[in-house]
C-alpha cells in the first residue's frame, strides 16, 4: 500500500511529511527508556528487518487478479510496543523509498502514516491491547492479530482515498476508488491478520516473557532471547532471500484498485502520473539515492538473483537502522537520567 507521488499534491504530500516527522520526533522524546532496555533493541534491529522481508513478499488474491503484502506495523507492536514499533517500521519504509524506490519520495509522509502511525500508535493501544487484556494465549494472540491489522489496514486503505481526494489533482473519483479499496484490503488484512498471530504466537512459545512483558508495559529482565533472535533471523533469510522469488506478479491492492478505478472513468487502466516543479525534483533525488530500484539490480533488472540480494540487503540495513535507533534513543534517556539526578 506504498502511495506514489502521482496520487498527491505538493500541499498534502509536504503536509503529510511534516505530520510523520513530528510524531517520529515526539516518539523518540516520550518513548520510555525500559522500553529500549537491552534485550529490546537487538529484537527491534531483527524485527524490523524481518517485516522489511516480508513486505517484499507479495501473495495472489484469488478471483481479483491482485495481489497484497503486509504491512507489519502490528507484529512490530506485539514484540516491541507501539511506540518502539512505529520507529521500526519507520525505518523500514524510509529505506524502502530511498534505497529500493518503492513508494514516492513525495508520499513517504503519508506512507509512515498510513502504515505506521495508524496501527502502530492508534490500532495497537486501542484495540491489541485491550483485546489481550493482561492474560497474553494463544487465543487472545490470534484474536488481537487479526482483528487489528484487519482495522488497522482498512483505516490505511481509507486514508490513501482521503489523501488522493484532498490532493485533487487526479480524476479518480471517491466512491469507486473507496468501494475498490476497502474490500480489497480487509481480504489482505485478514492473509496478514493470520501471518501475524503465526508469528506472535511463535514467538510466545518460545519466549512468552516478550510477548506478556511488552503487552503489560513491564521490562524484560533476566530472560534469554537468544533462541527467539535465532528463529526470526533465520525467518528474515528465507523470506528475504528465497521466499521472494516467489512474489506474485499481479499487482497490490492499492495499484489494483486505481487500475479498475480509472478502467471505468477513462474505458481502460491507465497509469497515473505526475510531472513538473516538484515531482520531478523528487524522482530525481530518490533515482539518485536508489540503488536497487524496485528490488532488483540497477545494471540488470531481470536478474532474477536481484531480488534475493535486495531482500537480505534491505533487511541487513534495516537491522542496523533500527537497532542504531533504539540503542542511540536508549544511550540519550539513560544520559538524561543521570543529569536529571545530578551524576
Amino acid at each position: 500500500m506504498h502511495m506514489a507521488d502521482a496520487l498527491l499534491s505538493p500541499t498534502v504530500g509536504l503536509a503529510m511529511n511534516a505530520i510523520s516527522v513530528t510524531a517520529i520526533g515526539v516518539s523518540a522524546a516520550v518513548v520510555k527508556k525500559d522500553e529500549l532496555g537491552e534485550n529490546m533493541i537487538p529484537i527491534m534491529g531483527v524485527a524490523g528487518a524481518l517485516v522489511f522481508a516480508g513486505q517484499m513478499i507479495n501473495f495472489t488474491i484469488p478471483a481479483t487478479g491482485s495481489s497484497g503484502h503486509i504491512g507489519g506495523g502490528i507484529l512490530l507492536a506485539g514484540l516491541l510496543g507501539g511506540i518502539p514499533a512505529f520507529l521500526s517500521i519507520a525505518a523500514v519504509l524510509i529505506i524502502q523509498c530511498l534505497f529500493f524506490a518503492d513508494g514516492g519520495l513525495l508520499a513517504l509522509g503519508c506512507n509512515i502514516f498510513n502504515m505506521g502511525v495508524i496501527p502502530c500508535l492508534l490500532v495497537y493501544p486501542l484495540v491489541f491491547r485491550p483485546i489481550l487484556n493482561g492474560a497474553a494465549d494463544y487465543n487472545r494472540i490470534s484474536i488481537a492479530s487479526i482483528a487489528s491489522v484487519v482495522i488497522g489496514l482498512e483505516l490505511g486503505a481509507f486514508c490513501v482515498v482521503i489523501q488522493t481526494l484532498l490532493s485533487g489533482i487526479t480524476e479518480i473519483p471517491f466512491g469507486a476508488f473507496a468501494a475498490l479499496m476497502l474490500p480489497i484490503h480487509f481480504v489482505i488484512g485478514l492473509v496478514e491478520g493470520i501471518v501475524t498471530a503465526a508469528v506472535l504466537c511463535f514467538v510466545y512459545k518460545l519466549r512468552p516473557e516478550i510477548i506478556s512483558s511488552v503487552n503489560n508495559g513491564e521490562r524484560l529482565n533476566g530472560v534469554s532471547i537468544k533462541k527467539v533472535l535465532i528463529a526470526l533471523i533465520a525467518l528474515t533469510i528465507v523470506v528475504g532471500g528465497a521466499l521472494s522469488l516467489f512474489v506474485s506478479a499481479n499487482p497490490d491492492g492499492l495499484e489494483w484498485a486505481i487500475g479498475k478505478t480509472t478502467e471505468k472513468v477513462f474505458g481502460k487502466e491507465t497509469e497515473l502520473e505526475a510531472g513538473g516543479g516538484i515531482f520531478d525534483g523528487a524522482a530525481s533525488l530518490q533515482e539518485r539515492i536508489a540503488f536497487m530500484p524496485d528490488y532488483a539490480f540497477a545494471s540488470d533488472p531481470e536478474n532474477a538473483a536481484g531480488t534475493s540480494v535486495a531482500g537480505i540487503v534491505g533487511a541487513g540495513i534495516t537491522f542496523i537502522l533500527a537497532g542504531a535507533t533504539g540503542l542511540m534513543i536508549s544511550t540519550w534517556k539513560k544520559r538524561k537520567k543521570a543529569v536529571a539526578n545530578g551524576c
